[in-house]
């Protein structure tokens, strides 16, 4: 990360922000966004929440002590985060804007990169997690509205010593939190991560149950690979479904939750395991002795459920972030080393179009 921008594209930065007209963020739609600290008309500095959840640092931005920007990435969201299977961390960011040719099709006056993935050797996020190494744009798509708006990873995991992400291919951003996709897909490295390949047999359109599983989450637990999903965008019912380890890319492998019993190979007998859910994160908890599942419910407040199974039943949502408290805030992501009592997870905050480490004791 020792990569730094020249000085005139940092003047580009400030001229770009300048001529962006502070709106409010879109619903959906990441291209009207201002990731400029002090110019998108957000407070510098992490979020001041008055319950136990606290901001412990920013994880990207201008603003960050990892200073993406180095990297062309002035603002990104989400945050998935994975052990490559050798002690190290992978985080990987979905749409990311930084400078260069803007993406007037989209109508959007920044260079958009559909995904970028960052390492890390921090085991205790305390004082923050700090990047010493990024992959720009692994994975890049057209960008066309109609065809490939994005492609995005929802989802990460280790599986021996290959990367798997599972990505989103979303054709257009919708309203009210929907947007329309094109398929899901795994992607898969066997260089920790540097390059990347679309696993195209392992593709399924937004239709017969797959439509379900557009977005995923991943857990690994007594040789299975759980992966949850939903539908494209958020307040949507969640799935599950699992495959042993060595089967991650063969879909045809994969066995889902009917609400009582695993059904091999067909997706439309997937039945909800919770509903109400946006973006999901889902990993054991030593200190709870429980599973543990994130995700924003309709009012927009971040919330917990616990299980003793990965597939449920799943307590109620417990708010951990209220709305009100912190609105434009989406996806937690959480962190995949213990840490006792702490829980910690990433956060993106659509009106500073940036994400922020949290901490909420348990």
């Amino acid at each position: 990360m020792n990569r730094s921008m020249p000085a005139l594209a940092r003047f580009g930065v400030l001229a770009t922000a300048l001529s962006v007209a502070l709106t409010g963020p879109a619903v959906a739609d990441p291209n009207n966004v201002n990731p400029i600290p002090g110019l998108n008309g957000q407070p510098r500095g992490l979020p001041q929440l008055p319950g136990p959840t606290q901001a412990v640092f920013q994880v990207t931005g201008m603003d960050s002590p990892n200073h993406t920007e180095n990297v062309n990435v002035l603002g990104t969201d989400l945050g998935v985060m994975w052990d490559d299977g050798g002690g190290r961390m992978i985080t990987a960011f979905g749409d990311s804007a930084g400078l260069g040719i803007p993406n007037l099709l989209a109508g959007s006056i920044w260079a958009w990169s559909s995904n970028v993935l960052f390492r890390s050797t921090t085991k205790d996020p305390a004082d923050g997690i700090i990047f010493d190494s990024a992959v720009t744009n692994p994975l890049p798509s057209p960008k066309i509205p109609g065809i490939e708006i994005s492609l995005i990873p929802t989802a990460g995991i280790s599986v021996g010593s290959v990367q798997f992400m599972s990505m989103m291919s979303v054709r257009e951003w919708g309203n009210h939190g929907k947007w329309a996709t094109n398929f899901a897909t795994l992607a898969a490295s066997g260089d920790g991560g540097q390059t990347w390949a679309q696993l195209t047999n392992t593709r399924r359109a937004n239709v017969d149950g797959h439509e379900k599983f557009q977005q995923n989450a991943f857990l690994k637990d007594a040789g299975y690979i759980y992966r949850y999903g939903t539908p494209g965008g958020r307040n949507n019912p969640g799935f599950v479904s699992r495959a042993m380890e060595a089967d991650i890319a063969n879909i045809d492998a994969y066995e889902y939750w009917d609400g009582a019993t695993w059904k091999p190979g067909d997706a439309k007998t997937a039945a909800p395991i919770v509903g109400d859910v946006a973006e999901l994160s889902v990993l054991w908890n030593d200190y709870l002795g429980k599973f543990l599942m994130l995700t924003t419910d309709p009012a927009n407040s971040i919330v917990m459920r616990t299980a003793s199974a990965p597939q449920g039943p799943w307590s109620e949502p417990q708010v951990l972030i209220s709305g009100p408290t912190l609105p434009t805030a989406y996806a937690p992501m959480i962190f995949p080393y213990q840490t006792g009592r702490d829980l910690y997870f990433m956060l993106t905050v659509h009106s500073r179009y940036n994400v922020i480490l949290m901490r909420t004791p348990l």
